[in-house]
């Protein structure tokens, strides 16, 4: 009888992979961002990036911006570099749970920002998105933001701050000619950082909301390609 031959060591693709996260350039954001991400581009302000490599594989990364708005943390008693935002978990095909990563990449944030004191971050209901990792990871929800106004323009509905971002202000476009809607309000969440923090924001939690179906979407996450293509190789030196 022919032996049969052995498969080779670590052949098993349902085995565990080897997670590692680490600073990241902003090079290696920004492709992860424009490449794996539903909204297709990167925050321009000041930001804190953090890689996420699989079997040495580059598969994204989890960027939040530090400093970049001054009443984010006004609610909670905090200055702006108290309190950051969570903007991106841009994350290719992987096998690790996105709130594993989120996890761990959190303690990179305190690890660099030690003042920092709460961490917000919201939850898109127009991509159909409920917050279904910061429930995982026990982020306190508080409810929905206000609706914002969006306009119908070069072919996608876009908020009022991507003119000022994008095209330099409202003021520049004529908006009277544009269609307009309300957006739908997006989910918040909060995450603290310490104990203290923790029983302040605690008495806000309200109950999760369940998952919702994507409305009017006009563009979805990607995760059809795999991280790690030759483009991103030489982006992978970490640094902050």
């Amino acid at each position: 009888m022919k032996k049969q031959k052995q498969p080779a060591p670590n052949a098993d693709t349902n085995s565990k992979p080897v997670l590692r996260l680490d600073w990241c350039t902003h090079e290696a954001a920004k492709y992860a961002c424009e490449k794996w991400h539903y909204s297709g581009k990167i925050h321009s302000g000041k930001m804190i990036r953090v890689g996420v490599w699989e079997n040495t594989v580059f598969i994204g990364a989890v960027v939040f911006a530090s400093g970049a708005c001054s009443s984010l943390g006004m609610a909670y008693d905090l200055s702006q570099y108290q309190c950051c935002e969570l903007i991106r978990v841009a994350l290719s095909k992987h096998k690790t749970p996105v709130s594993r990563v989120l996890s761990i990449a959190i303690k990179f944030v305190k690890q660099r920002t030690p003042n920092l004191k709460l961490i917000v971050s919201f939850a898109d209901q127009s991509q159909g998105h409920h917050g279904g990792i910061y429930q995982a990871n026990g982020w306190v929800f508080t409810g929905e933001t206000s609706r914002s106004t969006e306009y119908w323009f070069e072919g996608k509905w876009r908020h009022a701050k991507s003119f000022s971002n994008e095209w330099g202000g409202l003021s520049r476009i004529d908006t009277r000619s544009l269609k307009s809607r309300k957006a739908l309000p997006k989910y918040r969440y909060l995450y603290p950082l310490d104990s203290a923090m923790r029983a302040q924001i605690e008495p806000l939690r309200k109950p999760y909301p369940k998952r919702v179906r994507s409305v009017d979407s006009d563009t979805s996450a990607n995760h059809a390609e795999e991280g790690g293509a030759n483009p991103t190789r030489t982006l992978l030196i970490p640094k902050g």
